[in-house]
């Protein structure tokens, strides 16, 4: 039943309902991308206030992903077998409530475990906003849908820069962490209303009730009710470490570790620029409020650039893209604050970095579900984003310490570009053991 529904939505017009459930997904991410980045926006300050060191401000730019990284792993995988809806509920409320507690920390050893707290909750929800978009869309707007998220993740990251960049020198770096924990918190009647189950998952674990809620949700998509619902099949059944297990199977042995790499090298390098370009821009001498320029216009660059990854999925062999946007981010990356002392050409040059890099992530997003069947999918995109947020917890620690060993910042950045060339090769490895175009998988992206 789970392929059949999933030929259903391949194959039928998008309805005003399915792409509100994108909507309500895209909202998700943009909460998410403030408050993953906003650490980032407030480094300077927080530094300051708490006279930190490179290496201590590292450690503290990494709390969150630490948290993030355990809930991708541990939490993520919890909605296939409870399903989307509640775990994305749980997990925006304990993002919410982190940040809110994040506004009141009186030292950097609070601060930390907060944001801890915080990425346990963004972590949790991720995937399995990710995974209900695409489960959602038809074949033809899969990668738009799923690619959108991404989208919103950088749009989120981009208000949440404009907001700390007018809060911050009246009102301090605590007022950002409260604006953007009330602002979470203040979503959730909005998702309790609106946003539905995922279908597939619906049909492949039955859960109680499970035929008149495939019913309701069949009829909203403007498609036929069902009389029953199949036999629920083994794998759907299986408990939490058989999912995992079969990650590593012979067929798709090769894929997860291949994913998992590329998940890693891309997260390396991302969250390298993400978290440390502000910074990073002031020590090259620009001036504060030009460092968050710079990094406010990383995140503008991604509104575009994953945007434009799902549009070109719709025409062209998904890992290709994905390849060209790797490869062009390394070569951006290199060049990048050899020009710091042309202001417009250095924030142009932010732009560009900013559309290919958040278009990576995208891209990787959008590709690994198509790797795996409905009941492994959300285990094995959470377990992707787990693995890779061990790059991005790596990532702030290696910068700062490198910082504090007096490297230079476009040293920094001719090595982190080299983690986006390595993630190509990877993603060509991935290339060459994809499906066939004529042979779509059950998502209706060929997995490439």
């Amino acid at each position: 039943m789970d392929k059949s529904i999933g030929q259903l939505m391949d194959q039928k017009p998008m309805s005003g309902f399915q792409w509100g459930v994108i909507g309500l997904c895209f909202l998700i991410n943009m909460l998410d991308g403030f408050d993953v980045l906003v650490m980032a926006f407030t480094a300077a300050s927080v530094s300051s206030e708490w006279a930190l060191t490179g290496t201590r401000l590292g450690y503290l730019l990494s709390a969150g992903l630490v948290g993030m990284a355990v809930g991708s792993l541990f939490i993520a995988p919890w909605a296939d077998r409870f399903g989307r809806r509640p775990l994305i509920l749980v997990c925006v409320t304990v993002a919410g409530v982190g940040m809110v507690c994040s506004s009141q920390a009186s030292s950097p050893e609070m601060l930390a475990a907060l944001r801890l707290l915080t990425g346990l909750g963004i972590g949790g929800v991720l995937a399995s906003s990710y995974v209900i978009a695409g489960e959602y869309a038809n074949q033809k707007w899969r990668g738009l849908a799923i690619s959108l998220q991404s989208t919103a993740y950088a749009l989120g990251a981009t208000i949440g820069g404009l907001i700390a960049a007018q809060i911050i020198p009246s009102m301090g770096w605590r007022a950002v962490f409260l604006y953007g924990g009330i602002v979470t918190l203040m979503t959730l009647p909005l998702l309790l209303v609106w946003l539905p189950e995922s279908l597939v998952f619906l049909a492949s674990r039955q859960p109680q009730g499970a035929l008149h809620k495939v019913n309701r949700l069949l009829a909203r998509v403007q498609l036929e009710p069902i009389e029953q619902l199949p036999p629920v099949s083994a794998s759907a059944r299986q408990p939490l470490r058989v999912a995992f297990a079969q990650l590593f199977s012979p067929p798709l042995l090769r894929s997860t570790l291949l994913i998992w790499l590329a998940f890693f090298l891309v997260m390396f390098g991302f969250y390298f620029v993400m978290s440390w370009t502000p910074r990073l821009l002031v020590a090259a001498g620009l001036s504060n409020q030009q460092g968050i320029t710079g990094g406010v216009l990383l995140n503008v660059g991604g509104i575009v650039g994953t945007a434009v990854v799902g549009l070109l999925a719709a025409r062209y062999r998904l890992s290709r893209v994905l390849i060209g946007y790797l490869l062009l981010t390394g070569m951006l990356l290199a060049m990048f604050v050899q020009f710091t002392s042309n202001l417009n050409l250095a924030f142009t040059l932010a732009l560009a970095i900013g559309v290919f890099v958040n278009g990576c992530v995208a891209g990787l997003y959008a590709l690994t579900p198509t790797l795996y069947s409905a009941s492994q999918r959300v285990t094995g995109l959470g377990w992707g984003i787990g693995i890779g947020r061990s790059g991005a917890i790596l990532s702030p620690l290696v910068a700062g310490q490198l910082i504090d060993a007096q490297w230079a910042p476009a040293q920094l950045y001719v090595l982190f570009a080299g983690a986006f060339v390595l993630a190509a090769c990877a993603i060509w490895g991935l290339k060459a053991r994809s499906t066939p175009e004529s042979q779509p998988t059950t998502t209706g992206l060929t997995a490439q």
